[in-house]
């Protein structure tokens, strides 16, 4: 793609990053058949390739960011199957994130926008916050039909919409502490509590911590860790963003330098999609730069670490498993195979659903801020997900299994509570006693 950017606009880092990018683009349009939201709407804006023309319109005449462009942005699920489909390499990711910057800094958006957003931001990173928030949500779901007739107040239903019942109560795996090896130690990680998962489901990093303990991986949950930063991120609040990676960066290398770690687990792919880019994100900070690099490479998904452990073939379980491969999974952080490799090994049958590379809405806040589309993407993941008659579903992400859960009766768990229960572990608690009959 030819561009018309000046010296001067080419003078600041983010412009000529996304200039770069912007280059690649040869407008193949090999990216609108596998982008959610082009199959879904039908509009060309919607794609990859229309988003990228008003990229760089906008970015290229030093446009302020203008409600057509802030709509078709806001659209995009960032969900990254066009960077899998892109035979040019173009690194959409960045361009986006670029183009959310510029919106957040030069388009002030209609009020209740500005409000859901404020909140949403305001909340999700804080594990006690957003542990309110969520017992708040009781007295107000009676009234989420209501608001989800009036457009602007529709994201407040959906929120009321997404929050369980029921809390979970927290485990111990969320407060900082270290959990020793069982026997001769043959690791040292940190593990990383994340905001919402531990509220939603603590019982995926306590289960990663039993199974790696078991395993002979001490797992440390360091003190004055917080939110990775995604939530924010997405949403072009990068100030925010970059002072919670910061935070982390000096955590994390602290234990580095206390006690040396072999990786920094993280049990949500979403969150392990943005922590793999700290690197890029504090690329123009001095301070941070090389240590943020650092971070970067130590980063590993769960199952990542888990395959190097050799774990040993298990017995077959009978039981059939449907593997939903999370977006920030399989197109960000290009993981495939290894936790359905895990999975068999473990004595599991595994199925791939139809339609895998598409996003199931979930998307961070998408299912909340674009509840229409999101819920389409829902049902169309849940009709190819039980079409595959599975005994259960897994996944690892927990934006994923909240989104799922609330479609189908079919149980989701996260992939490491299975490999847990195979090598050892608890009976996961979401699964029905074993003389039940699984949900058709």
């Amino acid at each position: 793609m030819q561009t018309n950017f000046t010296a001067g606009q080419l003078a600041d880092p983010h412009v000529a990053t996304s200039e770069k990018i912007l280059r690649k683009c040869v407008h193949c349009g090999f990216c609108t058949a596998t982008c959610p939201t082009y199959v879904t709407l039908g509009n060309e804006l919607d794609s990859p390739r229309g988003r990228i023309y008003l990229i760089k319109d906008m970015l290229e005449n030093g446009r302020p960011a203008d409600a057509e462009v802030v709509t078709h942005i806001d659209r995009c699920l960032s969900c990254l199957s066009c960077v899998t489909t892109c035979p040019s390499g173009v690194d959409y990711m960045h361009l986006v994130d670029h183009a959310r910057m510029h919106i957040e800094a030069t388009y002030r958006r209609p009020f209740w926008n500005r409000l859901a957003r404020s909140v949403l931001a305001a909340v999700l990173p804080h594990p006690g916050r957003f542990r309110l928030a969520l017992r708040a949500a009781n007295l107000g779901r009676p009234f989420a039909g209501l608001l989800k007739r009036f457009k602007p107040l529709e994201p407040f239903g959906a929120m009321l919409d997404l929050a369980p019942r029921r809390l979970p109560r927290a485990t111990d795996s969320a407060r900082a502490g270290t959990h020793p090896a069982a026997g001769p130690r043959r690791g040292r990680v940190a593990i990383l509590s994340g905001c919402a998962q531990p509220v939603l489901k603590p019982e995926i990093n306590a289960a990663t911590i039993r199974l790696l303990t078991r395993l002979g991986v001490e797992v440390v949950a360091p003190a004055g860790e917080v939110c990775c930063g995604s939530l924010v991120h997405h949403m072009g609040r990068e100030a925010q963003a970059l002072e919670a990676a910061r935070r982390n960066v000096d955590v994390w290398l602290g234990e580095v330098e206390k006690s040396g770690l072999d990786a920094i687990i993280v049990t949500a792919s979403g969150c392990g999609t943005t922590i793999k880019d700290y690197g890029f994100m504090l690329r123009l900070d001095p301070a941070y730069a090389e240590k943020a690099a650092r971070v970067s490479a130590l980063a590993k998904d769960v199952t990542e670490y888990l395959a190097t452990l050799d774990l040993p073939q298990q017995a077959a379980r009978g039981l059939t498993v449907a593997y939903h491969s999370a977006c920030s999974m399989q197109h960000g952080q290009k993981i495939t195979m290894l936790p359905k490799t895990l999975l068999k090994t473990a004595g599991f049958a595994v199925r791939d659903p139809a339609e895998g590379h598409l996003c199931c809405g979930s998307a961070g806040t998408y299912n909340i801020l674009q509840p229409e589309i999101s819920g389409k993407l829902k049902a169309r993941k849940v009709k190819n997900i039980e079409a595959t008659k599975p005994d259960l579903i897994a996944t690892g992400n927990i934006g994923c299994i909240t989104q799922i859960a609330t479609g189908t009766a079919i149980p989701i768990l996260h992939t490491v509570e299975l490999l847990d229960w195979a090598y050892g572990g608890e009976r996961p608690a979401a699964l029905p006693a074993p003389d039940t009959k699984m949900p058709a």
